[in-house]
C-alpha cells in the first residue's frame, strides 16, 4: 500500500469517534486540539471524555453505535475492540465516501495517522505505512529529543518576520536568502540558550533596523 501523505484541516468539521477507552480518549484529544467539532459515540466513557463532555467541549452519546451516526460526518475514527463493529464502522464510511480509521487496523482504513512529533506548527509525522507502529514511535521519541520547545517559537519568530516583510511590500523572492541567513546562523540554538541579545543582532544585520526578538514573538 502506497499512502498519499496530507495534512487535513479539520477546524469546525464535524468529526466522529466510536469507542470511548483510552485509546479513543487520545483520538478525541487529537481532534479537538485541532479545533474539530467531536461527537463520541460508546456506551461507557472514559472520565476524561466525560469533563470534556461537561465543559462543553464534545459532544457525547452514551449508547451504541448506529449508521446514521455518519450522516453529515467529515470522518470517523473506530476506537472498539469490537472486530464487527469495527468492520461495520468502515463500511458505512465506505457508503457516505467518508474518511475512516480503525485504530490499530491499517487493513480496514482508508486513511492511517502517523506517529507525531508536535512543537506548535512544526508538525512532524513518521508512518511505517502500518507495518511497524513501534519503530514509528521509536523515531518519534528520537525526534522529540531532536526538536525541543524553540522550535515553537523559531517558527513563531519566521511567521511574524515574513508577515511583516509581505506587508511592507518586500517581493517574496527576495525573502529567501533572508530566511537562509537566519536559518544558517542556528536561530533554534539561540532560542534554546535564551539568548536574546545574539538573536537581535542577528535580526539587525540581516533584516535592518525594528525587528526585535521579544516583539515578534509576543
Amino acid at each position: 500500500m502506497k499512502y498519499y501523505p496530507v495534512n487535513l484541516d479539520i477546524k469546525n468539521r464535524d468529526c466522529l469517534v466510536v469507542g470511548g477507552g483510552s485509546v479513543g480518549t487520545r483520538k478525541v484529544k487529537a481532534l479537538v486540539n485541532c479545533g474539530a467539532t467531536v461527537t463520541v459515540v460508546s456506551p461507557e466513557t472514559t472520565a476524561r471524555l466525560d469533563r470534556m463532555a461537561a465543559a462543553g467541549l464534545i459532544s457525547l452519546e452514551k449508547r451504541v453505535y448506529g449508521s446514521s451516526d455518519l450522516d453529515g460526518k467529515f470522518l470517523v475514527i473506530g476506537a472498539t475492540d469490537d472486530e464487527a463493529l469495527n468492520r461495520r464502522i468502515k463500511a458505512d464510511a465506505e457508503q457516505l465516501n467518508t474518511l475512516c480509521n480503525i485504530a490499530d487496523k491499517p487493513e480496514i482504513c482508508n486513511f492511517i495517522l502517523p506517529a507525531i512529533v508536535n512543537r506548535g506548527d512544526l508538525v512532524i509525522a513518521v508512518s511505517t505505512s502500518g507495518k511497524s507502529p513501534a519503530f514509528a514511535k521509536k523515531l518519534r521519541k528520537e525526534l522529540e529529543n531532536q526538536f525541543g520547545g524553540e522550535y515553537e517559537l523559531f517558527l513563531r519568530l519566521m511567521g511574524a518576520i515574513r508577515e511583516r516583510l509581505l506587508s511592507e511590500e518586500h517581493a517574496p523572492e527576495a525573502h529567501k536568502p533572508l530566511f537562509e541567513k537566519l536559518i544558517t546562523a542556528d536561530l533554534p540554538g539561540l532560542i534554546r540558550a535564551d539568548r536574546s541579545d545574539k538573536i537581535d543582532a542577528l535580526l539587525l544585520e540581516v533584516l535592518g533596523e525594528g525587528y526585535r526578538y521579544r516583539k515578534l514573538i509576543r
